[in-house]
């Protein structure tokens, strides 16, 4: 069963390709992926891969974690489950966010 690890710590010029050679030299990557910005296009300095096994992903955690990957030392380790995310508030809606508030609400003074 494949694996996922976290990659932190990535140098913002590594690319998907280069994640993957670098960790295919601990078995057989399925996957690797720099996370971008949406916004700039840019990294976000970490990633993902997922290994083919359980001893591969660990054999890729003691190759890489706290070692050098394209100049920068990088964190690996297993990747955890993301998080729910409470809703966004804010913006120009009428639940309270953004600037000032509803005008039609009724006012106490």
């Amino acid at each position: 069963m494949a694996k996922k690890l976290y990659v932190g710590g990535l140098n913002y010029a590594t690319t998907d390709q280069g994640l993957k050679d670098a960790f295919s030299q601990a078995g057989n990557v399925e996957s690797a992926t720099v996370i971008m910005d949406r916004m700039s296009g840019r990294s976000k300095g970490f990633g993902f891969v997922e290994m083919s096994t359980e001893d591969e992903a660990q054999a890729a955690i003691g190759m890489y974690d706290g070692k050098e990957l394209d100049g920068r030392t990088v964190r690996v380790s297993e990747a955890r489950p993301q998080e729910a995310r409470p809703p966004r508030t804010g913006g120009f809606n009428r639940r309270g966010g953004g600037f000032g508030g509803d005008d039609r609400r009724e006012r106490s003074w």
